[in-house]
């Protein structure tokens, strides 16, 4: 018989129905009575199929007592909680690097669009104001800033090495220096005063929650910016909706939000940010690449017990 496998979400289509096509596949979220599924069937599970944006929830995973192996399509794994699978032997694997290049290209992207302001000119042309009101105010260019680079991972290391011919001077913050030529900070307020864009790329979860504070965005100051590509619970929203309506901050590039699709309205009637609905890796090559990993995760975890991309 084919392994019985629980998909929280389609990864991608075509790929899902590579998943159906190999394995006795169940569509959690198409299910009408989830619960009586699981009370019936989840002692057959032995892996699931998810996502950063789903993980795992305990409870859930209470539920498939035989649960082996757990393929998330993503990077983020702080709805995964590690320390139970550990604990229960249950492998976790994810899909990095591949994302990796559009990630660090919609930051840069990002970056750009928030310094000159190409949300407002874009406004400006269609509105007729171009012609009405005339030439829109002056922007800011980003060749000459410092950039603080809050986690040097491999996606931080990537928006570095693009912003370089941009012509800024690149600083970082982390648990330790690494062998690179940019300035490293031990202190994320010392950081955020050195510069005049905090691009942040660090991890989610507990240890970075909040971390982007009010102190943090008062030390960047008036004519600073914030990017954030990492994900909504590194920054404490409130504290960023006030520096950017009392101009404690010059403004902001998000493309993840804290409470994710239902985004603060605030940040909407924001002309000083640019907005993105999490969508940096949100391309057909990249997102393809992904699915097909976790498709080959699965199938190597069922022909050899082993993971291509693990964590646990």
């Amino acid at each position: 018989m084919s392994r019985s496998v629980l998909a929280l979400t389609d990864i991608r289509p075509a790929y899902t129905a590579m998943l159906a096509k190999r394995y006795d596949l169940h569509r959690l979220d198409l299910m009408d009575d989830k619960a009586g599924f699981l009370a019936k069937a989840g002692a057959k599970i032995t892996a699931v199929v998810t996502s950063a944006r789903f993980g795992l929830p305990v409870d859930l995973m209470d539920q498939l007592p035989n649960l082996e192996v757990v393929t998330s399509f993503g990077v983020g794994y702080d709805l995964i909680d590690l320390d139970v699978c550990r604990a229960r032997g249950i492998r976790v694997s994810i899909t990095p690097d591949i994302l990796t290049d559009d990630v660090a290209d919609t930051a840069i992207m990002l970056m750009h669009a928030t310094l000159r302001q190409l949300v407002v000119g874009d406004d400006w042309a269609r509105s007729g104001k171009w012609s009405s009101v005339g030439t829109m105010g002056l922007t800011r260019s980003v060749r000459g800033k410092k950039l603080g680079v809050v986690g040097l991972g491999r996606i931080g290391q990537a928006i570095a090495s693009r912003a370089v011919p941009s012509g800024l001077e690149i600083g970082y913050f982390g648990r330790s220096a690494k062998p690179v030529d940019y300035r490293f900070f031990d202190d994320l307020v010392a950081l955020a005063d050195w510069a005049d864009i905090l691009v942040v790329a660090c991890p989610g979860g507990a240890a970075t929650q909040g971390i982007i504070n009010a102190e943090v965005l008062g030390a960047l100051g008036a004519d600073g910016y914030v990017i954030n590509i990492a994900r909504g619970s590194v920054i404490d929203e409130p504290a960023l909706i006030h520096a950017l309506q009392t101009k404690v901050i010059a403004g902001a590039g998000l493309d993840v939000f804290y409470n994710e699709p239902h985004m603060d309205r605030a940040f909407a009637e924001l002309e000083n940010v640019v907005l993105y609905p999490h969508h940096a890796s949100g391309t057909v090559e990249t997102r393809d690449a992904m699915a097909q990993l976790v498709v080959d995760n699965l199938n190597a975890w069922d022909d050899s017990g082993t993971l291509i991309t693990p964590i646990v």
